[in-house]
């Protein structure tokens, strides 16, 4: 038997959610409104945080870099299942899958990272308060995220490495609306062990590492809470981690629930479909979780727009 070449596959064909021609006017316009709303939130959180110098705090340095996060993920995957609705092609070439994959584990990583820092930065915040400004200086914030993006990046060029080395017999259908990688180590043709342990090693060394450590910091930052004698006390110190767990909650839940789900039922329709949740959903809703309940957050929005509303009046 002649061995296979993965460089033979020029593309692959994403499925998407339905094959119905019906269907896909819905699909595009929900999906649509959602990457809108997603760019959109993200980006005021950006701009509120860049533009009022009482956000200039590591907490919210972190809140904005997360957003730019999340907008990047969703422009990673959204827009070209959009042009392919669009244009009735469902192919995508095996260069800008690699790409693709590229993107979605460094975005992904820095997500969990981010996440992480976050938890940090709370626990110092709540557990060494007369400390916090010591510690948590803006270089070493800086150096945080950057070692999330050095990490991140060598992580994701792991992954797409070890894809670059797969071999597919023919051209491919993927039952998914982007280019997931663990579709296509499971459509692989040639020996994915290697592919395999690579990718559970590294789920349970940084997911895994970073859920610990997210984990350990809210044990500890509980733990300081309940030392807290006032209830009003207590509230405050609660209240300015409740939109970081509600995020961190979505994230896990959703991304573990995919992978969980996916490895019981081996539905890849239905791990299409529950991958929405973490990477269209969870970074739509990120902003709405942050501003409701952030007085900061929307005192700054609110000036925001009083400014360019003044602005468009006096030009």
């Amino acid at each position: 038997m002649e061995p296979q070449n993965n460089t033979q596959i020029l593309e692959f064909l994403l499925l998407g959610f339905s094959e119905d021609p019906e269907l896909q006017p819905l699909i595009f316009g929900l999906f649509l409104s959602m990457y809108l709303v997603t760019v959109l939130g993200n980006l005021l959180i950006i701009l509120a945080t860049i533009s009022d110098s009482h956000l200039h705090t590591p907490m919210y340095f972190f809140l904005s870099n997360l957003s730019f996060v999340d907008m990047c993920f969703t422009s990673t995957t959204i827009p070209k299942m959009l042009l392919n609705i669009q244009t009735q092609r469902k192919a995508i070439t095996y260069e800008d899958c690699i790409i693709q994959i590229y993107f979605f584990t460094l975005l992904v990583g820095l997500d969990n990272f981010l996440l992480t820092v976050m938890a940090y930065d709370r626990y110092v915040a709540i557990c060494h308060p007369l400390h916090y400004m010591i510690i948590m200086k803006p270089q070493f914030c800086v150096l945080l995220v950057l070692a999330s993006w050095v990490t991140s990046a060598l992580n994701s060029l792991l992954q797409s490495l070890m894809v670059l080395r797969l071999s597919f017999c023919t051209d491919m259908e993927i039952p998914h609306f982007f280019c997931e990688p663990n579709q296509l180590v499971h459509f692989a043709c040639s020996d994915t062990f290697l592919n395999n342990m690579m990718l559970y090693f590294v789920a349970v060394l940084l997911g895994g590492g970073s859920l610990a450590g997210i984990l350990y910091s809210y044990a500890k930052i509980v733990s300081s809470i309940r030392a807290i004698s006032s209830a009003q006390g207590r509230y405050k110190a609660f209240s300015t981690c409740a939109s970081h767990l509600s995020v961190v909650s979505l994230f896990y839940c959703t991304l573990l629930g995919v992978y969980l789900s996916s490895a019981v039922t081996q539905n890849a329709h239905s791990s299409a479909t529950a991958s929405v949740m973490y990477s269209v959903v969870t970074p739509m809703l990120n902003p709405f979780i942050y501003s409701l309940r952030n007085k900061d957050i929307k005192s700054a929005l609110k000036t925001l727009f009083e400014r360019e509303t003044l602005k468009t009046l006096t030009s």
